[in-house]
């Protein structure tokens, strides 16, 4: 377990900051940007907490447990230092959003439309959790590019940006909600 006993160390007062294995990088550098942007998608969970409750409230809680996982199996190159035995996204993680997925899923109204983000304050905070985690799915991807990467956490960044989807629909009346696009209605 983690224990902070202060907040602020003023090591990245030079703009670097630490990774988990020790090694210094600059804040701009592409591996801090992914999880970064991760932590992002975190902070919208929280947002949309504030609107749901019971079970998708608490699949929401296990989604942010998975992607401080998923933090810090971004913040560990794979060949570092301490890469042995870092904190990795599992397959299991990656299955265990399948299947939610496939539960929400199956009550929904089929789409006949693209569907803008909106319909409940769950919903559109769902849309902007499914769009940051799809901006931090293009930057892991970038990352996997350049530097080792874990597969599972790519896969498990595609899927979340689907699990949020479907949730939206969800919690937009089963999609009876759902705000449709209307193409070339403003001509």
């Amino acid at each position: 377990m983690v224990n902070l006993t202060r907040i602020y160390t003023r090591g990245g007062d030079k703009g670097e900051t630490s990774l988990g294995d020790g090694s210094r990088r600059a804040k701009h550098d592409l591996r801090v940007e992914a999880y970064g942007t991760v932590d992002e998608a975190n902070a919208v969970i929280g947002l949309v907490r504030l609107h749901v409750t019971g079970d998708v409230d608490a699949l929401l809680s296990r989604v942010q447990n998975d992607l401080f996982d998923l933090g810090a199996d971004l913040c560990t190159p794979e060949d570092g230092r301490k890469a042995e035995g870092a904190l990795r996204v599992v397959a299991d993680q990656v299955a265990a959003i399948e299947q939610a997925i496939d539960d929400y899923n199956e009550n929904l109204e089929s789409l006949k439309s693209f569907i803008l983000p909106g319909g409940s304050a769950a919903a559109a905070h769902l849309h902007l959790a499914r769009t940051v985690s799809r901006r931090a799915e293009r930057l892991v991807v970038a990352l996997s590019e350049a530097e080792e990467v874990n597969p599972e956490a790519v896969k498990y960044l595609n899927r979340l940006s689907d699990l949020f989807f479907v949730l939206a629909r969800h919690c937009n009346d089963g999609g009876k909600a759902d705000v449709l696009w209307v193409p070339g209605a403003n001509r």
